[in-house]
């Protein structure tokens, strides 16, 4: 934790900010499975994960570039 003042001159303390490793995680998961699925030859779903996993790891590099500007 990180101390900081706050307008009354109070201290308090500040978590940084964590997470967001749950889009990657679930982006790695729904890769595979569409990995999977696409040997198996079932190639909706595997057109469907890759779109999730797509947006999902687009949320992450978002979510990782405004934690940085922070």
């Amino acid at each position: 934790m990180y101390p900081v003042v706050i307008a009354g001159g109070m201290l308090e303390h500040a978590m940084p900010l964590q997470g967001g490793g749950g889009f990657l995680y679930w982006a790695i998961v729904f890769f595979v499975l569409a990995i999977i699925a696409a040997a198996v030859g079932a190639r909706g779903v595997a057109g469907v994960s890759m779109e999730i996993a797509r947006i999902f790891v687009l949320i992450f590099i978002i979510l990782a570039i405004v934690a940085l500007l922070l």
